[in-house]
């Protein structure tokens, strides 16, 4: 087994509950960790072997194009995607973070994780 993660990926995107900001718009956080066999990879120095994660990138660039009222929701759409596009992956986690939110104080960002195994 292995792991391939990405973090720190940010974008700007229209997500949120409120129509507001649909409209607006806000920073987004994600962290993407992919478990795996990365055992052929290895071994073979094949990036056929392995999760490319030039394409998580864009497969998570894509989902943020899409809005989505709640964070659950788009998370689970990237952990959806990541399974379609390599179906020999073991768990995904990932972790949804708005960048100040609309809560009327201070907060760096909302978080939510969701993992998914197989």
């Amino acid at each position: 087994m292995g792991q391939i993660t990405l973090e720190g990926m940010e974008f700007f995107a229209f997500h949120g509950y409120y129509d507001e900001e649909q409209k607006i718009g806000n920073k987004y956080g994600i962290d993407l960790v992919i478990n795996t066999d990365l055992r052929r990879a290895a071994e073979t120095d094949n990036l056929d072997e392995t999760v490319n994660y030039e394409v998580l990138y864009a497969l998570v660039l894509e989902e943020m194009k899409t809005p989505a009222r709640l964070l659950e929701h788009l998370g689970h759409r990237i952990i959806d995607k990541v399974y379609d596009k390599f179906p020999f992956v073991q768990s995904v986690k990932v972790n949804v973070y708005k960048f100040n939110p609309p809560l009327g104080g201070i907060c760096k960002w909302a978080k939510v994780s969701l993992e998914e195994a197989r």
